[in-house]
This record gives structure tokens, sequence and C-alpha cells, in this order.
């Protein structure tokens, strides 16, 4: 009786401390899930910031799209530089600790951006126009020139800016570049580390609606970052810094420039916030015997090929030496990419992924562009409307799949069906143009003001060649026939009234209205066919992109779950490496190339040389823009066709092969069987032959 109450005492303690473990278990990964997404609202809300600030660096640092492209590919130079190895050892070690090390250096990158405003100076823009306080003497737009103080081809002399020596030869949008590489740097391990530590310790029913969740927070955080692009947008770069009332330009101008460092400098705080919960999680969380075999599933299996799963299931655990893994690095990657159903994956994101990141990268800008909105418009658009919808997808995709239980072949059919279906949708965004502004001498002639066209116009006329006018300047001007004019001197306007911006010029020989030749300061809005055209578009992208993104997490635990679980950590890894190298880089540069042809009038450095795009060709943007990203999917499905031969092609060998093992080892059973038979039937024929004998 004592020693069988002991027993049940020992049984009681040991079921308390099963209890322990597992409610500690379930504790810390609840506690990891919300660290994870926390650390993915902070780099989406950062990265999404940078792409709303594009138009802003462009302007402020007087530099090209491509160049743009160039800074916001930087991102992925940095992850390019780590992600394979943070992905391989960062699995063996401790992938909390080492994802708050990436907090860490994704905060300082940022710090490092906003770096640039503190040291280059103020802002200053091209304008004619003066505050003039007590003052009635405005000087005249329109200086009357002499043949000495023309050139030979009719021109004004360009002079250099005053200052210029003193200026650095090392531009600073550098820092930017610089900053950017050290945040991607930073972000490396937070993706595959922290994907595969829920995948490892939660149960697979349970890890569909983890990862949907921390997908889905990782689109949240773009509607910030978006949010908070648009909020800074409306502050001047330097406020604090100069009199607003001396500002002569709004933000609606396309040389106005936001606050854009102020959004780098919260962004870099939050980052930094988001490391502090990492340093106080395990390295690796207790698994029941019934949890670890409840995660073999047999579209999981199906791709396994050793029996011994558990074994290698949880290879953190395992102490291994930093040389023995550094020699399992080559012969495993060699694995990986042997996979036919992984490399055919590899290459379809690849492309769809350029497609994405190009047209989300310029999509602010083609709003501003070609439907004449503000930037602080445009990212309050896309924070609110367009971003939400994708954050729903991903969410309805997850719980899509745990509700339909989809295995590996159904979920790569929704992704690929949700897909196809937001393509033929895109194809209407072709017939939602929008007439281009009405520029004199850049998007219509002087002698034929009613007809837009693209032709080389001169900029010089008859109306203004009394005037010594710069050609390389830009500062709008309306004119009261709501034709746009590139300078108040181009205009022909010879005297001007009041200050700052209620500055009116008067007898402007160009604005052909009898009776009223005045121009007023921006550029003419003439957005009436916009107005209505621009709804339409809101709607239909906010339809595409929600149910593109519905494919989302099927697509993505499609990757998780076609390989072997000891290749998780390197697989998801090697994904972002060869989707930031083949995607993350190379998109926002070309695509920004290609946007760079569309430009109808650059503007001019301050110290000589082009600057920003002023005005683009509307009509070749949508199609440059548009035709790339439809084109580049129409590829991706192209190749999805043997993806999906290859993936049956698997499917069927490993069923063939599972139902092999089971009949192996159940003919083993049953030969097993016989042979205690036999030996039960030889002892009692031996004992019936005993019986007689005696």
């Amino acid at each position: 009786m004592e020693e069988r109450a002991g027993r049940t005492q020992e049984n009681g303690r040991s079921d308390s401390v099963a209890r322990e473990l597992r409610s500690s278990s379930c504790t810390s990964l609840k506690m990891f899930l919300v660290a994870l997404s926390f650390a993915y609202f902070a780099k989406a809300l950062s990265g999404s910031y940078m792409k709303s600030t594009i138009t802003q660096l462009e302007r402020r640092f007087d530099i090209p799209s491509y160049l743009i492209g160039v800074i916001d590919g930087s991102f992925e130079i940095g992850n390019l530089l780590v992600i394979a190895f943070v992905s391989y050892f960062g699995a063996k070690l401790h992938r909390p600790k080492i994802i708050a090390v990436g907090c860490v250096l994704m905060s300082i990158g940022t710090f490092i951006i906003a770096l640039p405003h503190f040291i280059i100076g103020r802002y200053k823009y091209e304008t004619s126009v003066r505050w003039l306080e007590n003052s009635t003497l405005n000087p005249s737009p329109c200086q009357v020139g002499s043949p000495a103080n023309l050139s030979q081809d009719d021109k004004l002399p360009e002079v250099p800016a005053t200052g210029c020596e003193s200026d650095s030869n090392l531009s600073m949008w550098i820092y930017v570049l610089l900053g950017n590489v050290l945040r991607g740097i930073g972000e490396t391990p937070v993706q595959p580390l922290g994907i595969s530590y829920i995948d490892d310790f939660a149960t697979e029913e349970n890890a569909a609606l983890y990862v949907g969740c921390v997908q889905t927070i990782s689109v949240v955080g773009p509607v910030f970052g978006y949010l908070l692009g648009s909020l800074c947008a409306k502050i001047y770069v330097d406020i604090g810094f100069v009199k607003m009332e001396t500002i002569t330009i709004t933000p609606a101008d396309a040389r106005w420039v936001g606050a854009w460092w102020l959004g780098y400098l919260i962004a870099g705080v939050i980052t930094l916030l988001s490391a502090i919960p990492f340093w106080f999680l395990p390295r690796s969380l207790p698994i029941s015997g019934s949890r670890g075999l409840e995660k073999c599933a047999p579209e999981q299996t199906s791709f396994i090929k050793g029996s011994d799963l558990l074994k290698h299931k949880y290879p953190a655990e395992e102490h291994t030496s930093f040389v023995e893994m550094a020699k399992d690095f080559i012969p495993t990657l060699r694995t990986l990419l042997g996979h036919p159903v992984y490399v055919t994956y590899l290459c379809v994101t690849i492309i769809q992924l350029n497609s994405l990141i190009g047209m989300v990268t310029y999509k602010p800008k083609y709003i501003e562009q070609h439907f004449r909105q503000s930037a602080s418009k445009a990212n309050f658009l896309m924070g609110v409307i367009n971003i939400p919808a994708v954050a729903l997808g991903m969410f309805s995709g997850g719980v899509l799949m745990k509700r339909l239980k989809l295995n590996i072949m159904a979920a790569a059919k929704f992704a690929f069906g949700t897909s196809l279906i937001g393509y033929f949708l895109s194809l209407f965004f072709f017939a939602m143009s929008c007439e281009n502004a009405k520029v004199a001498g850049v998007t219509l002639s002087y002698n034929s003001i009613d007809t837009i066209s693209y032709d080389n116009h001169s900029l010089s006329t008859a109306c203004n060649s009394y005037c010594s006018c710069s050609e390389s300047d830009w500062d709008p001007v309306c004119g009261k026939n709501g034709i746009t004019y590139v300078t108040p001197c181009l205009a022909g306007c010879t005297s001007s009234a009041g200050s700052g911006k209620d500055t009116v010029f008067t007898n402007c020989s160009c604005v052909g209205v009898a009776g009223n030749l005045t121009a007023q300061t921006g550029q003419c809005l003439n957005t009436d066919d916009c107005d209505r055209m621009f709804p339409y578009f809101l709607a239909l992208s906010v339809i595409t992109s929600f149910i593109i993104s519905l494919g989302g997490t099927p697509g993505y635990m499609l990757l998780i779950r076609c390989i072997n679980p000891q290749l998780k950590s390197l697989a998801l890894g090697f994904h972002s490496l060869a989707t930031r190298t083949l995607a993350g880089i190379p998109a926002p540069i070309y695509f920004g190339a290609i946007i760079d042809t569309t430009c109808l009038k650059w503007g001019q450095k301050r110290c000589g040389g082009i600057g920003a795009c002023r005005i683009y060709n509307t009509t070749a943007y949508r199609i440059a823009y548009l035709g790339l990203t439809l084109s580049l999917r129409t590829i991706s499905f192209i190749i999805c066709i043997p993806g999906f031969i290859l993936l049956s092609q698997q499917l069927k060998v490993e069923e063939r092969n599972a139902i092999h093992v089971a009949l192996t080892n159940g003919g083993a059973e049953l030969e097993s069987l016989r042979k205690e038979e036999f030996v039960i039937s030889n002892l009692s024929d031996n004992s019936t032959d005993r019986e007689t004998r005696l």
C-alpha cells in the first residue's frame, strides 16, 4: 500500500511538472509571437516609410529616379551580405538573441539615414518670387536683354550659383544609402529565424495561423509607415529653422520637400524598442512527444527523405562545433538546390517579386504624377486604402488555409488562382488614363495651346524673345488662360505685385487672354478629368490588392512544407537571399531608369547639372509602369505550368514510397507474428508428446 501511494505521488508530481512545462512553453511561444509581430511591424514601418519618401529624397538631393532605386535596393544589398550565413548558423544558435541584435542594427541604420538633414544645410529651391517685408518694390521677372548679355545661341549664359565652392564633393545621399545597407543587415535574421522558430515549436495546425498573423502584422506596419510619410510630407523640410511665411511654394508644388528626416527618427526609436523582448526569451522550448508527432502530417512527411524526423527536427539543441557546421554547409546547400519543386517555386517568386517591388516602390509617385495628387495625399491613400486591403487578404488567406485544411497541391492552386484573377483585373488600369498637364513649351506649343503633343517644343518664342530667360529653371506660374508656364520670365511677365505665395505677375505677353495678361505662382491644376477617374483607380487597386494577397499565406506555407524540416531555416534564408538579390536590388533600379525616360522637363542643380524631374509624359509613364509590371507577371505564370507538373510527380513518387514502406513494415510484422505462432505451436506439440509418453 505504501509503495502504491508513493508511486501515485510520484506520478502526480510528474504530471504537474509536465503541465508546468507545457504551460511555460505555450506562454513563451506566445511571447515570442508578440515580440516577432512587433519586430515585423517596426521593420515594415521603416521600410514603407522609405518608399513614401522617394519623391522627397529625389528633390532634396536633386537625383533621378534610377538613383533612388539604387538607394532603395541598398537595403537588399545589406541582406545579401549576411543572410545565407545568418540563416544557416543562426538556426543552430540562440535565435531570439540574434533577432534582438538585428533590431538594434536596424535602428542605428535608420538614424544614419536621417543624419544628412543635420549636416547638409538649408534647402534652397529655384524661384523668382521673393519675400519682401515692408517693401512695395518687386523686381521684374522679365529682364530685358541686350546683345552684350546674350550668348551666340541667344541664351543667357549659365552662371554657377554662389557658394558652390564650399559644397562638399561627397554627395549627402551616400549617408542614406549606407544607413539603408545597415538596415538591411539588421533585418536579415528576423524573417528566417523567426518563422522557423514558430514552425518548430507550434503545432502544425496553429503554425499556418501564427505565420498568417505575423505576415498580417507585417502588412499593417506599412499602414502606419505611409501615414507617417503623409504627415511628414505636409511639414516643410526646414520646419523650425525658417520662417514659414517666407516659403513661396506649397505641398502640391514639384519643388516641395517635406520633413523626411523626422519620420526616420520616429521609426528608429520604434525599431530599437522592438529589440528589448527578444533578450529575455529562451533559446528553445520543450516539446512533448505527442506534440512532436502531431506535427508530422502526411503532406509534410511526403517530402521527408529520412524516417528519423525528430532527431533532425530541432538542430538548435545540438551543440555542434562551428567547423563541423561550416563543412556541412555546401553539401546541405547542394541538397536544397537539387529539389526541383523548391527551385521552380524560387524562380516564380523572383519574377513576381520583381513586378511587385517595382510596382509598390513607384506607386505613390505614379499617383502623384499621373493623377496630379500631392505626395502627402498619395501616401495617405496608400496607407488607409491600399495597404489594409493587403493585410486583410493575407489574414484571410491564412484563415482559409486552416478552415479548408489545404494540402500542398491545394495551396499551390489557390495561390496561382488568386494571382491570375488579380492579373486580369489589373489590365483595366490601362484604360484609366489622365490627360497631361498643359505646360507651354513642354506639352504644347506656344502657338497651339489647345492641343497637347510631346514633340520637341521651344521654350523661347516671339512673346518672350525680348526677355533674357533661363530655360533650365523651373518656377511655374499659372496664366489666366489655364496654361502653365515654366517661369514668369518665359510667360513674358514684366511686372509683379504682392509677395510670397500671393505674388501676382502682370503684363504677361504670352498669356493670350485679352485684357487680363496675369499669372499666379504655382502650376495650373486642371484636374477635372483626373478627379473623375481617380476614385475608380482606387477602387480597382483595392480589389486587386486584396485578391492577390489572398494567396500570400498559402504560397508561403508551400515554401515551408515542400522541404525537409532540417533544411527549413536554410531554405527560407536562401529564398530571401535569392529574391532580394534578383528582385529587391535590381527592380527599383530598372523601374526607375525606365520611368526617367518619360521625363519631359528636368530640374537644375544649384551648382549645375541635371537634378530631379519636374514633369513627366503621363501617357508614356502609364504604359511603361503598368506594362513592365504585367509583363513580368505573365512570365511567372508560364513558369508555373512546369512547376505544377513537378509538384504532382513529386507527390505521386513520395506517396508510392510511403505505401511501399508501409507494406514492407507490415510484411515484417506479419513474418514476426508467424514465427511467434510457429514457436508456440512447437512448444504445444512438445508438451503433448511428453504427456503421451507419461
